[in-house]
């Protein structure tokens, strides 16, 4: 029998212990380019423990819920940033880590124009796009050794909405 994740609204409070939410929440930092640009800086920590920051394209098949959940991974050298490039949320699943082994999933809903970056570390659902076209600006570490860990549940968990 599976358990059951409701969806949260995404928030940085309730995002913090996994990473960022990236947005232009409050006023710019710095309005640029002749008065007609605001600047929201510096608004996540990239941490690599090697290599370098990369910028790939992921294009993912959009899901549908409710969505069984059957595993998680994570990045223990590098964080991670998922950028959508179109005008669609996403769905965002998180997991705290309790002694090397992911502890019950949470799962919110990150709306168009919110990025995401998990720190390094932090177990996470893979890319779950809700709509077409699922494609993502990803950065991330690149360079040599394993950067990813997966856990798969023995009992999947089914992500609703609230």
């Amino acid at each position: 029998m599976s358990q059951t994740i409701l969806i949260e609204e995404i928030t940085s409070a309730a995002f913090a212990p996994f990473g960022d939410v990236i947005d232009t929440t409050g006023d710019p930092d710095k309005i640029i380019n002749q008065g007609l640009c605001g600047r929201y800086h510096d608004r996540a920590t990239l941490d690599f423990s090697d290599g370098r920051a990369g910028i790939s394209l992921f294009k993912a098949e959009p899901r549908s819920l409710p969505l069984e959940l059957h595993m998680v991974e994570r990045h223990p050298v590098g964080s991670q940033t998922f950028i959508p490039m179109s005008e669609h949320g996403f769905l965002v699943i998180v997991a705290a880590d309790e002694r090397g082994t992911p502890g019950a999933p949470r799962a919110f809903f990150a709306h168009p124009g919110q990025v995401i970056n998990f720190h390094r570390g932090t177990w996470h659902g893979v890319l779950t796009p809700l709509s077409e076209p699922g494609l993502f600006a990803v950065v991330d570490r690149i360079g040599v050794g394993a950067n990813l860990e997966e856990h798969w549940f023995d009992t999947p968990y089914m992500v609703e909405q609230a």
